[in-house]
């Protein structure tokens, strides 16, 4: 009889650990700026505020370094090579890219890429 309360006990933690996680997200407002450009991202970087915007990578810098343009202006950006599609793209490949504005102290800012897609 002693040895069921212990495995009564560790029953009930493994079967909390299986019970699913409601998570919501907030989307409403916030103070956080909303970029519409490169300019709109190099006037006013705010280091790790989420950023989207479409245009072109337009050459490779760096291992991971490429300049992305939006057809008015540049930025630096720091796209991983599994995050790149199967299909290849060239400078004329028209593509959306998501990720964070990294600014550190005395250097431009460039944005540091979680999602690449091609855009048709």
């Amino acid at each position: 009889m002693k040895l069921r309360a212990p495995i009564v006990a560790v029953a009930l933690s493994l079967a909390a650990l299986c019970i699913p996680v409601a998570s919501a997200q907030y989307v409403g407002p916030s103070n956080s700026p909303t970029y519409q450009s490169v300019a709109d991202v190099l006037k006013n970087p705010v280091d790790d505020a989420p950023v989207a915007l479409e245009g072109y990578i337009i050459k490779k810098i760096g291992k991971k370094k490429y300049l992305f343009s939006d057809g008015v202006s540049e930025i630096r950006v720091e796209i991983e090579h599994k995050l790149f599609p199967p299909t290849p793209i060239d400078d004329k490949t028209r593509v959306q890219l998501r990720g964070e504005i990294e600014k550190d102290f005395l250097q431009s800012p460039e944005i540091d890429v979680d999602y690449l897609v091609i855009v048709k």
